[in-house]
């Protein structure tokens, strides 16, 4: 079961199951004038409804006794029937009056609820009958009826007490047979408790118990499977055929509890290395009644002692001389908690007294308890008018035998809860305060106390009640919460539900340390303040594009007084991304030149050195933090601790097509890792669209993180330069427990991040010659209108690199951007640069490949790209082809023309001046012997044609990579 499934669970199903049990309820509460006459099948009608229903709906037939709703009165509850497979019998016949010893009337009832497309399950015993007689100032002796129901209510406790003992053992071991033991163990104990050691090996020798795993789909399934940690199971506990053990003859019947429970495990790491395991349960069902009675009125019964006991109190309390003293005030809306974890809050009607109080509801009668049975009485309601007022009650034992056996605690102490806004809370104040406060005949006066005088049950009490309060005070147009109201019946969920979503996410240790970080329960220690030895890494990221490196240039320039500063740059002249290796090798020539440049300075004079990581590309941040994590030198990576995180996004660079993201985007702004995301353009136009869609889109992802506006990557503000610079951030609790839900064996290095899709190619070329800057401008330019859609095929949508142009000797950084259309280029700084990588010297290198640009894009070919380059460096000249007449142009023709149109004319021709003119008298506008002049200009074009092409072929050319032609 996921969280979400789980969520489900609590929200939906839990919710209906509990409806179910409601209307139980409100069919026993409606029935009480004739309750004698009830049948099981009237009492049970909600319960195989529901069931019936939701089994035709969700078609799953489970025939198991165990997956079966069912209602039995009194000594029809035997284990044959309760093993019956089927309770659609007619039960029309077994009734209230007719189903207890003797044909008399049942003392209880055996009750089971099932979901029908759930795994929820749950039993309860219930009793018809005072479990209890209030106390009346003197003796009061209990009647063989009411002994008898008296002692099964405490054979069901003890069932209870065990039943709740083996889920927390199951819960801790997932051993059934070590839950079976302490079953069996915690059951004779609680007899023994109960005084009814007489009993104890009849009733242990019909006991009988189970733990069964369900899936979400209401199917038993093997407890031991693969699969059963994370389903709910079921345990219960069953004391078949309990015969009367006052004497008489006869069956009792069986008494059952069973609860559905969920566990939650969690593996953590010790500081030596061992894995040990972290539990925590939550029982799903506990919300349900576990006690509950009804008193009845025997008709024509001749000695009654419930009714006259009922009747006598109400006498005391209307009398002139009533055993409490004097009337106070009454009032309804008051809650009586009890220090066993077992019961839940009754609510009830309160008398308040000058010797005592009286307490009613209608599923337990009254409960009285005067000043008599009281070592102490404080009253707390924390100065405020929000907060629940709590009348804390510290009672003697001789109380216990006129108290519900569910009453009975450990720690004698009872508490009255009086929520603010009510008519009992006003009139306490104004009625019983001032009376309770002065000192009384009994000797005992109400104490107020302040919250650190209340012990630790009592402030577990006392939240509960504070809970409820909350949950059932939402106004009127407020749409109550389900999980809330849960929360307020469970107080144990909260917990839970943290534990739970830790457990859920993967089966990876977590660190003991951390383990009360991610749980809630405490703050980080390291979180104020960092060890000044330690070097603080700050993390910028982001795509390539992204003004990452300007960011960083930023920073280091005009920020020293934050320290020393040493800069890491991702090695870009490879094919791969990130290289943890490298990293790793920086971090540890890193670490020696620290010390050992501490070790010649004097401490005045020390500044803290902080480390900055800057990278550009499609690279998770997780494998950075990984890479630190698993640095196989411990001294190193006890000497690094990451402050803070930061992505700088380039809202041009975040879409590769309509809204279809870059590979990584989202994934480089999660939460848990990143603190800080940095806008880099559009920032300085009023919520431009672009912009704000992607601060949407990106705050979904990671709700936390502080957005900061820097166009170009310059910040403004001094607040988001500290946020940036942070030496905390990283390891907030917040930060920590995000990490651990969304990157399961992060600390050990064991989270794959995946893979990136599309694939983004990186090609990384070398080169000697300086580029011709026109064309390589030109070129980069023109990529923009080339971009093809899905499947992105041959896209170039980055281009990296240092390169030389042939108008200058510095070498030049290049970025350029394609969808922004973005080309940057700007000198080289000079500064220290981290470590070789033996993998990025290009291959073949003749040692003057000074030059190299990297390509990002989909499905690229080495080839393609370096042709594409090679149009962008001076082109190579090509040999000339050799002339021929057909060839001349007519402004050719004309050039010879003028220049040899005066040379000396054959016989027989003359020029008038204009044209050349015959013997014959012919007339032509060209000399006579313009053929001849033709083949003598071919001829020396030919010559200075051939010369050049010798000339070309004496000269060796190289390409621009270096291949000789």
């Amino acid at each position: 079961m996921d969280p979400m499934s789980l969520e489900s669970l609590l929200s939906e199903d839990l919710v209906a199951f509990e409806h179910q049990w409601t209307s139980f309820f409100a069919n026993f509460d409606t029935e009480i004038p004739f309750l004698l006459e009830l049948s099981e099948s009237q009492a049970g009608e909600p319960f195989r409804s529901y069931f019936s229903h939701g089994m035709i709906s969700s078609h799953i037939t489970e025939n198991s006794p165990n997956r079966q709703p069912f209602v039995l009165f009194g000594n029809h509850s035997t284990r044959e029937n309760l093993n019956a497979g089927n309770f659609n019998f007619p039960s029309e016949g077994h009734l209230v009056r007719n189903t207890g010893p003797s044909g008399s009337f049942a003392k209880h009832m055996v009750v089971q609820c099932v979901s029908p497309k759930g795994p929820l399950a749950c039993s309860r015993t219930y009793f018809f009958g005072a479990t209890h007689v209030p106390y009346l100032g003197d003796d009061n002796k209990l009647s063989k009826k009411t002994e008898q129901i008296r002692l099964l209510s405490q054979v069901y406790a003890a069932v209870i007490e065990a039943v709740l003992a083996a889920i927390a053992c199951y819960a801790k071991t997932s051993s059934l047979t070590k839950a079976k033991e302490v079953a069996e163990q915690t059951l004779g104990s609680g007899l023994n408790s109960f005084e009814l050691m007489q009993f104890k090996a009849a009733l242990c020798s019909k006991m009988a118990f189970h733990i069964h795993a369900v899936n979400n789909q209401g199917r038993i399934v093997l407890l031991d499977g693969e699969d059963s940690l994370y389903f709910v199971k079921t345990a219960c506990m069953t004391v078949y055929d309990i015969p009367d053990l006052l004497g008489g003859r006869g069956c009792l019947g069986s008494v059952v509890f069973s609860e559905s429970f969920l566990t939650s495990q969690i593996l953590v790491k010790e500081k030596d290395g061992t894995v040990t395991t972290e539990t925590s349960f939550i029982i799903l069902t506990a919300a349900i009644p576990r006690f509950c009675s009804w008193l009845v009125s025997v008709i024509h019964q001749v000695e009654d002692i419930e009714v006259k006991l009922s009747e006598k109190t109400q006498q005391s309390l209307t009398g002139d001389e009533c055993f409490l003293g004097t009337f106070l005030t009454r009032g309804e809306g008051a809650y009586l908690y009890s220090s066993n974890p077992q019961s839940w809050p009754e609510e009830g009607k309160v008398h308040f007294f000058s010797g005592g109080l009286l307490f009613s509801d209608r599923h337990h009668g009254n409960i009285i308890i005067s000043k008599d049975h009281m070592n102490s009485i404080s009253f707390y309601d924390g100065d405020s008018t929000s907060i629940v007022a709590a009348l804390l009650i510290d009672f003697k034992s001789s109380l216990l035998p006129y108290l519900p056996v569910h009453f009975h605690g450990s720690s004698n102490c009872l508490m009255i809860a009086l929520f603010p806004k009510s008519k009992i809370y006003q009139t306490f104040y104004s009625e019983v305060f001032s009376p309770w406060q002065q000192q009384a005949n009994s000797g005992l006066s109400l104490k107020v106390i302040q919250e650190d005088g209340l012990s630790v049950e009592q402030k577990r009490l006392h939240s509960g009640a504070q809970k409820l309060f909350s949950v059932l005070s939402h106004s009127a147009g407020e749409k109550r919460s389900p999980l809330k109201l849960l929360s307020a019946k469970l107080p144990e969920l909260d917990a839970f539900l943290r534990h739970f979503a830790i457990s859920s996410i993967s089966r990876e240790p977590v660190m003991r340390t951390h383990l009360p970080v991610l749980l809630q329960q405490a703050e980080i220690n390291p979180t104020h303040r960092v060890e000044n030895d330690k070097v603080i890494i700050s993390i910028v990221t982001g795509l390539p594009g992204c003004h990452a490196s300007e960011l960083c240039a930023f920073l280091v320039t005009l920020h020293k007084e934050y320290g020393r500063w040493m800069v890491y740059r991702q090695v870009m002249d490879s094919s791969e991304c990130f290289h943890a290796a490298h990293f790793q090798r920086y971090l540890s020539s890193a670490l020696e030149a620290q010390q050992n440049r501490s070790a010649r300075q004097s401490a005045y004079i020390r500044k803290k050195t902080r480390l900055l990581v800057v990278l550009q590309g499609y690279t998770d941040v997780m494998d950075v933090v990984q890479a630190l994590q698993t640095h196989p030198d411990s001294n190193v990576k006890s000497s690094f601790t990451i402050g803070a995180i930061t992505v700088c996004v380039e809202p041009l660079s975040c879409y590769m097509e309509h809204r279809f993201l870059f590979p990584k985007c989202l994934d480089q702004c999660s939460q848990g890792l990143v603190s800080n995301v940095v806008f880099t353009s559009h920032t300085t136009e009023q919520r431009h669209p672009l912009l704000v869609q992607l601060q949407s889109l990106i705050r979904a992802a990671n709700p936390s993180a502080a957005f900061i506006l820097a166009e170009n990557g310059i910040v403004t503000r001094n607040e988001d330069i500290e946020l940036i610079l942070s030496e905390n951030s990283f390891l907030s609790p917040r930060m920590l427990r995000s990490r651990y839900l969304m990157y399961p064996g992060w600390y050990e290095g064991k989270f794959d991040a995946g893979s990136v899709f599309p694939l983004m190619v990186q090609i990384c070329v070398w080169f000697g010659r300086p580029l011709e800057k026109t064309r390589f401008v030109a070129k980069c330019k023109a990529i923009q209108s080339s971009i093809k859609p899905s499947p992105f095929s041959g896209n170039i949508y980055h281009i990296l690199g240092k390169v030389k142009f042939s108008d200058s000797e510095r070498t030049m950084e290049v970025c350029h951007n394609t969808l922004a259309n973005s080309l940057s280029i700007v000198p080289v700084l000079e500064g220290p640069t981290p470590p070789p990588d033996s993998r990025s010297t290009p291959q073949g290198s003749s040692g003057q490949q000074e030059c190299y640009l990297v390509f990002i894009g989909c499905s690229l070919k080495e080839e393609s790209v370096k042709d594409w380059l090679r149009q962008s460096a001076k082109q190579k000249p090509q040999r000339k082809a050799l002339k021929t007449r057909g060839m001349l142009t007519q402004q050719e023709i004309r050039n010879i023309h003028v220049k040899r149109h005066l040379d000396p004319l054959p016989a027989g021709y003359f020029y008038n001046g204009t044209q050349f003119v015959n013997f014959f008298g012919d007339k032509t506008d060209f000399h006579p012997l313009m053929d001849q002049f033709m083949n003598d200009y071919v001829e020396e074009a030919n010559r200075e044609i051939e010369r050049y092409n010798r000339e070309l072929e004496q000269q060796e050319y190289h390409d621009l990579f270096e291949q000789k032609l």
